[in-house]
């Protein structure tokens, strides 16, 4: 699966994040260490939002305001 992230260049590297998984983040001194940390990274919270669906009923419901 293809996931869309955002890096950010500043003076101590490359962060980088996942919107479509909040709270998906990591950071590299190069683009490329950034690109493969948040590969990582989504494999990790993948595995760690597979592991919770176990544990709790999870909805998202869209609201009205």
């Amino acid at each position: 699966m293809n996931y869309r992230v955002t890096l950010i260049e500043h003076e101590d590297g490359v962060s980088v994040s996942c919107p479509s998984l909040r709270g998906c983040h990591s950071q590299g001194k190069t683009r490329s260490e950034a690109l493969t940390n948040i590969q990582e990274a989504i494999r990790e919270w993948l595995a760690a939002e597979a592991d919770e669906a176990k544990l709790f009923k999870v909805s998202e419901v869209e609201v009205a305001i």
